[in-house]
């Protein structure tokens, strides 16, 4: 090694402490890290927030005064159709401590850059009626919205989005980036056609959705014959397998494409990820996309128009190692920086 370059690091380096960076990037991370000493927030202690976000359960009471974007949770999976237990997702996302405070593909360290809190989980008025559930969330979502902050949710089924949806989509219809193994646009089964099989057909229908301005990424397995809503309506389909073979940047070039300029939703269901990397969900589909091709993908979105985003179908108790939770916690704080990051 060269003698001259080991002094000078020598005498960088050898009495620094570890807040002590010099790089101009990683300095304004590290001093919203460690505030003038060294000592760092523990990720194992106190309340479990997202990425140790800032607690505001009382947002709401203040109109979400001082936010720009509100992380709450939905703890409900009444309309799941195969397995259950998507109602734990909420708590398990935010018992992932090994997140943020930083995304160094992005550049981005968002409690530093926006006022972000997790306001807690969405209060609904009935544990049993799946309506009431979504009422619930469309009207607390939608003061939210009037309050000119930016949602992202946790759930849940992929059934709120339909209510998350007709709230961000009230005034004008939104484009959507959805990624996930099921269309999610089939029709009434048994007597409801507001499960998790079908939030989208409805949101189109609604008026609230615009499928000239969604594309579905990830698609696959045998319920393809249900999903000819997303072709009719003139929804962009990119199966799994397609996009593996277009490569992922030009997977992300296409989503930028399809929904152009306009106000747009980032939706994310944790089954579009193969189950060998996120077992714990309710409809599981073997042949999907990995970790780091979705993080790709949302990587390349960044500079849209978003007007909000989620994470879905995470149910834990399938998955004893927690990486289905650590996947989807890592989604959604990619999902917080591209809203810090949004175009207005």
């Amino acid at each position: 090694m060269d003698p001259k370059k080991l002094e000078a690091l020598r005498t960088r380096f050898a009495s620094a402490h570890g807040r002590d960076v010099f790089d101009p990037d990683f300095r304004r991370v590290a001093d919203l890290v460690f505030a003038g000493s060294d000592k760092r927030p523990w990720p194992f202690a106190d309340v479990a927030t997202f990425a140790g976000a800032s607690y505001r359960p009382d947002a709401a009471e203040t109109n979400f005064a001082g936010l720009d974007v509100a992380i709450l949770g939905i703890p409900m999976d009444l309309g799941v159709t195969n397995r259950a237990g998507a109602r734990l997702g909420p708590r398990a996302v935010r018992n992932v401590e090994r997140i943020g405070p930083y995304e160094h593909v992005l550049q981005v360290a968002p409690f530093g850059e926006a006022r972000v809190a997790d306001i807690g989980d969405l209060a609904m008025a009935s544990r049993f009626s799946l309506e009431r559930c979504h009422a619930d969330i469309e009207a607390f979502v939608r003061r939210i919205v009037e309050a000119g902050v930016k949602p992202l949710s946790v759930g849940g089924d992929h059934s709120i989005g339909l209510p998350i949806l007709r709230a961000v989509g009230r005034d004008r219809p939104v484009g959507m980036i959805h990624i996930d193994a099921h269309c999610d646009t089939s029709g009434e089964y048994e007597g409801s056609k507001f499960h998790h099989g079908g939030p989208f057909r409805q949101a189109v229908l609604d008026g609230v959705l615009d499928p000239e301005r969604t594309v579905q990424i990830g698609i696959r397995g045998g319920a393809e014959y249900l999903w000819e809503f997303s072709y009719a309506s003139g929804m962009t389909v990119i199966h799994a397998e397609e996009a593996v073979a277009m490569g992922f940047t030009a997977v992300a070039a296409k989503a930028r494409e399809v929904v152009g300029d306009g106000p747009t939703y980032v939706t994310f269901d944790i089954d579009s990820v193969d189950p060998g990397f996120a077992p714990g969900t309710g409809t599981p589909e073997v042949g999907g996309l990995q970790p780091r091709e979705v993080l790709q993908i949302l990587r390349g979105l960044v500079g849209l128009n978003l007007v909000g985003a989620d994470v879905v179908e995470v149910a834990p108790q399938y998955d004893a190692t927690t990486n289905t939770a650590h996947v989807a916690a890592q989604v959604m704080f990619t999902l917080l920086c591209l809203l810090v990051r949004s175009r207005e």
